[in-house]
C-alpha cells in the first residue's frame, strides 16, 4: 500500500501564516539601491507568474529556514531574483518555476547562515547513501512498522520532527506532502531526476519514522 505520510486535513496543510507585507504585490518589494526596475512587460509577466505563488513560497521558505523572519528574507530575495530572471520562464509551469526560485534562494541562505543543516548525499555514510539511491523502488506493498507508527502520531509531533531533518530530506517531504506536488514538479523544483525524488522521499520517510520512534519511547 502507498502511505500518505502526513495524514492531515487540507486546512492544516495550507494554514495561512503569510506576512501581509509579502502579499501586497509589487509594491511590497523593496528596490535595491542603484537597481533598475524591470520594464512594463517584465513587471506584468512577474505579476502573473510569481506573485500568485507568494503565500506558497513563504510556506516553503518557512519550512526550509525554520522561522518566519528568515523566511521573509528568503522570499524578499527570491522576488528580486525572479524579477531579474523572469524572461527565463518558459511558460510551462509557473508554480514549479516560482518555487524553484524560492528553493534555490533558501539553499543559498542556508549555506551562508547554517551550512551544517545542508547535508548532501555525499556527506552520508555508505549504507545511508545506498538507501537513498535505491529508495523504495523494490519495496513490497506491505506496511512497515515505521509507516504504522507515522499513522498513530499526532500532527505536531510530525511537524517538530520534520524541522529536525536535514534540509535536502525535509524539502522533499514538504513539497510532496504539504504542497501536494507531483514527482515531476518536485524534480523541476529541486533540479534532480524523478528517480532521485522517489528515493530521497523514501529515505526521508525512513529517517523521520526513526526519529519519531525514538521520540515515542
Amino acid at each position: 500500500m502507498t502511505l500518505r505520510l502526513l495524514v492531515m486535513p487540507a486546512s492544516a496543510r495550507c494554514a495561512r501564516t503569510d506576512p501581509p507585507e509579502l502579499l501586497d504585490g509589487f509594491s511590497g518589494l523593496k528596490q535595491r539601491s542603484g537597481e533598475a526596475l524591470p520594464n512594463r512587460d517584465d513587471r506584468s509577466l512577474f505579476d502573473a507568474v510569481f506573485l500568485p505563488h507568494l503565500p506558497e513560497s513563504y510556506r516553503l521558505a518557512r519550512w526550509l529556514t525554520g522561522n518566519g523572519a528568515d523566511a521573509e528574507d528568503v522570499v524578499q530575495e527570491s522576488s528580486l531574483r525572479a524579477f531579474r530572471a523572469i524572461q527565463t520562464f518558459d511558460g510551462a509551469n509557473a508554480r514549479a518555476w516560482s518555487l524553484s526560485v524560492v528553493r534555490n534562494t533558501a539553499y543559498s541562505w542556508l549555506l551562508k547562515n547554517r551550512p551544517r543543516t545542508v547535508v548532501l548525499a555525499d556527506d552520508l555514510g555508505d549504507a545511508d547513501r545506498r538507501q537513498m539511491e535505491q529508495g523504495d523502488a523494490h519495496r513490497s506493498g506491505v506496511q512497515t512498522p515505521e509507516q504504522a507508527l507515522l499513522l498513530k502520531l499526532d500532527i505536531e509531533s510530525v511537524r517538530d520532527a520534520l524541522k529536525r531533518l536535514p534540509a535536502p530530506l525535509r524539502e522533499i517531504i514538504v513539497l510532496r506532502e504539504m504542497h501536494q506536488l507531483s514527482y515531476r514538479e518536485i524534480s523541476e523544483i529541486a533540479g534532480i531526476p524523478i528517480g532521485t525524488v522517489m528515493s530521497r522521499l523514501a529515505r526521508s520517510r525512513d529517517v523521520l519514522a526513526h526519529m519519531l520512534g525514538e521520540q515515542d519511547r
